[in-house]
């Protein structure tokens, strides 16, 4: 790779940085204003709003983003910088929208009552924020692959303010109530898409139909279906304690509390994915020209940053944890110093993890990545369904430090162990 390449990509990878970690920030500043905007019982259904909806979307749409941006990279790197096979990928996210669509509506009275408690606008929210999220998603693929970072954190960032809008307009009294502060989750992905137009633009290829003879293989597929299932499996990291607690405590409002302390999960996982998000093409582009120093070499790096970051965390959590969250967030719950610092420690080898990640998928060990994800998951689970530890929070926080170190060390095992695989998915 050349000097100059590297220099390109570190430079995008940097305007991405900056342009998710705002994101990062309004997200976190969304919840904060909403919890003081609202009271406890129905913070706890934007909560669970929140969570239902980014778990649909990761495990839909986030398998053809990444499909999307490692075909693009492959093939530009191997030369073939036209024609960039987008009919599969489209047909797959369309029919990917079309069947959450037949899902939501057949179930609409059980999610109205079951998850929102007869609110018939935040289904409403939920339906039309999924749909509309399809748009983006595949947008953020296209960008990735072409390694248009700068409009790729433009259009997570512009999404992020719309949604902060929302909550700061019952904040300050020109909207009222919960659904005004939910609006703004459906709103988001349609208003960041005024990005897309500036990429069209300014395009580095016109994208089309795949060549004579370059349809949809199945490797398309299976990468798909892995990301799908490794989408599963991170969003039951994720969401899964906050809705086992919403379905079984007693106490309607700590569901919104576990979710407060899984900010310093999310709002880091958000930043990084700016690393994640331009690592997989830069890995993709390396693997393909054979480039194995210069691979490993990014994911040392990257790994280092994460060790670095993810030790500040925890010590600043250690020393002020309480404190700050007491501020951040209107509630009557004292937060534990250890459960977030054990919180703050899955984080890093969550980031770890999803380090070795992107570089299972560009070296095509996709499944490997999925069968470790999914092993995972389904303990962590089982960890939150058997009350081994009566607290439930600290229950989460100890099963999800766990599941995050046990995932981590057996993606190192697929990066050491599983060969270097020449196969490519740029079909």
């Amino acid at each position: 790779m050349s000097a100059s390449e590297t220099a390109s990509y570190g430079r995008g990878a940097g305007v991405l940085s900056v342009g998710i970690g705002l994101t990062g920030l309004v997200t976190f500043a969304y919840f904060s204003v909403a919890s003081y905007a609202l009271g406890d019982v129905a913070y706890k259904r934007i909560v669970v709003l929140w969570s239902v909806m980014f778990v649909i979307m990761s495990v839909i749409y986030r398998p053809v983003e990444q499909l999307l941006s490692r075909t693009i990279a492959d093939r530009r790197a191997r030369g073939l910088g036209h024609g960039h096979p987008l009919r599969f990928p489209a047909a797959l996210q369309l029919g990917l929208a079309g069947l959450f669509a037949a899902v939501a509506v057949g179930l609409h009275g059980p999610l109205r009552d079951g998850l929102f408690d007869g609110s018939e606008a935040l289904y409403r929210v939920l339906v039309v924020g999924v749909l509309c999220y399809a748009a983006s998603y595949f947008a953020r693929g296209w960008l990735a692959g072409h390694e248009r970072f700068g409009l790729y954190g433009g259009l997570v960032l512009l999404e992020s303010c719309t949604r902060f809008c929302f909550a700061l307009a019952v904040l300050i009294g020109l909207a009222q109530g919960q659904s005004a502060v939910a609006l703004g989750i459906a709103a988001a992905p349609l208003i960041s898409l005024l990005v897309v137009p500036l990429a069209l633009r300014r395009r580095v290829a016109r994208p089309g139909s795949a060549p004579r003879g370059e349809g949809p293989s199945g490797h398309q597929a299976r990468f798909a279906g892995s990301v799908l299932a490794i989408m599963l499996a991170e969003q039951t990291l994720l969401n899964a304690p906050v809705l086992t607690v919403a379905a079984i405590a007693e106490d309607a409002a700590l569901a919104g509390f576990v979710f407060n302390v899984l900010l310093i999960v999310r709002a880091p996982l958000q930043l990084f994915q700016s690393i994640q998000t331009s690592l997989l093409p830069h890995l993709a582009r390396l693997h393909a020209t054979d480039g194995h120093g210069d691979f490993a070499a990014a994911i040392r790096v990257t790994a280092a940053a994460i060790a670095g970051f993810a030790g500040f965390v925890t010590l600043g959590l250690l020393a002020l944890g309480p404190l700050v969250m007491d501020v951040l967030f209107d509630d009557d719950f004292a937060y534990p110093r250890g459960a977030l610092v054990l919180v703050a420690a899955g984080m890093g080898m969550h980031l770890v993890a999803g380090t070795l990640n992107q570089a299972a998928l560009a070296r095509g060990h996709a499944a490997l990545a999925a069968a470790s994800w999914l092993g995972v998951a389904a303990l962590f689970l089982g960890w939150l369904l058997v009350p081994v530890i009566d607290d439930q929070l600290l229950r989460v926080a100890v099963g999800y430090c766990g599941a995050a170190t046990a995932l981590a060390g057996l993606l190192v095992a697929v990066y050491r162990r599983a060969p270097w695989s020449a196969s490519s998915i740029a079909a």
